[in-house]
Parts: C-alpha cells; structure tokens; sequence
C-alpha cells in the first residue's frame, strides 16, 4: 500500500514527493495496516481510532489528521481492499485468450483474492458496517471487477462470438453506466443479455461469499473443482462458451 501511496503523490506532482509527503504516505500505510489488523481481530463495525492509536503509539489527536473519524478510516480500507481486489483480477486476465477462460482466470482470481484476505472480503461483502454510508468515493474501485467481465463480454460481441440476440432496450431497468460497463450498446448484447451478466456477477460474489463464510459445509466436497464448474457455468449463461463460425 506504501508503494501506491508513493505512486499517487508522485503523479499529483508530476515527480519526486518531497520528504513531508513520504512521511505522511508512511504513517498513513502504517495507520490503514494497523487498521487491517483491528479487521481481523474484532471485526469492522468495532473497529476504533484510539485503538489504532493505541497500537502505534501515537496519540488519538495526531491520528486524527490523517483520518478525521472512523468513517473516513473505513472508506479508505474499502478502497484499497477494492482496488487490491480488482488489481488481482486485472492480473489474471489475457485478453488473447478465449472468452469463456477469461472469464473462469478472473474469477479465480476474485476468489483467490478472498481466500488470502479473508477479513478485508467481509469488509466489502458481509455484513454492511452499522452507521456507515459508503461514499460515491468507492464507487470506482468497487466496479473495476464487473468492469473486467463486461470486457469480456464486449470483446466477445465484437468478436462474433456471442449468439445472436432479439435486441431492444428496457431503459428503466438497467442504468445506462451499467450498460456501458457490461460490453456497451452491441447488437449481440440486449437486455436480457445484461441481466445474465448482472446475475453472473453477483452469483461470483455469492459463490465465493458461500464457501468463505462456511455455508458450503455438507453440501460441497471438492471446493475447487466446484468453484470452475460454477463459473463455467455462468459463463454459458452469457454464451461465452461459443467457438467463432465461418472463415
């Protein structure tokens, strides 16, 4: 997280960050890290500045110049679990590769990412933290998987290897952000085509949220092997799974 705070001060100044600014990036990674830490032993909606403070030896009033409250900490956990989320499933993806395994390396990935950061998940996935509003601020980070996968199903559009569709569009059921997002105006993606894709999305979050939080227990034996057949199923729910005819 260091390194991304360096990036971000360098590209706001179009070079070097000055030795103020490094300070500030480290002992904001070293707040966010304690913070992650406090995630994991009693859980997000206990989560505490003094606490924070406490582990780091700093004093609550200097903490709160860098987090004025607890919500302004937690938007910024959530963004980068976001953004580290949607890094891993950025990673995954070959965009020379066929629709359908692009669409299983992500999600592996979504769920690789899961497994090693279980508690920074729960953040995003489980239980909504009470009294906490996430801000428009998330919105970006939190789209960049579903991002992905609509550029999946775009490019597989574009590449005619999704079936023909009966077209037609239901303005007040699908946001047209989301439209854009899920391949963008295509004849071989309708409305039904980006409720398939809508339904895909969530059920990745839903497969991947069932196995961490045990309610696959009794009813899965083989997790990975669940976890692809799933997958490749959603993706012949968006006909991904189609080869190109012809020529």
């Amino acid at each position: 997280m260091l390194a991304v705070a360096y990036g971000v001060l360098a590209g706001h100044h179009g070079g070097v960050p000055t030795a103020r600014e490094r300070v500030r990036a480290e002992l904001t990674a070293e707040i966010t890290d304690a913070a992650r830490r406090q995630l994991a032993e009693v859980g997000a909606a206990a989560l505490s500045l003094r606490a924070v403070a406490r582990e780091l030896g700093m004093a609550s009033s200097a903490l709160y110049r860098y987090f004025p409250s607890r919500d302004d900490l937690l938007t910024r956990l959530i963004i980068d679990g976001y953004d580290a989320l949607g890094e891993a499933a950025e990673k995954a993806d070959d965009p020379s590769a066929p629709p359908q395994e692009r669409w299983v390396a992500i999600c592996r990935a979504v769920r690789g990412w899961a497994k090693e950061h279980p508690h920074e998940y729960a953040l995003l996935y489980g239980s909504p933290v009470p009294g906490y509003q996430a801000p428009q601020d998330t919105v970006p980070a939190a789209t960049r998987v579903g991002v992905l996968l609509g550029t999946v199903l775009g490019d597989a559009a574009r590449a005619g290897l999704l079936p023909e569709t009966s077209g037609g569009r239901d303005a007040t059921l699908i946001s047209d952000d989301a439209v854009a997002a899920l391949g963008g105006e295509h004849p071989a993606i309708d409305e039904e085509v980006r409720v398939r894709a809508l339904l895909a999305w969530s059920a990745i979050y839903g497969t991947v949220s069932f196995e961490l939080f045990g309610h696959f227990v009794g009813s899965v034996e083989d997790a990975d092997r669940y976890f692809d057949r799933a997958m490749t199923a959603l993706a012949h729910l968006l006909g991904l799974g189609r080869e190109r005819s012809g020529p």
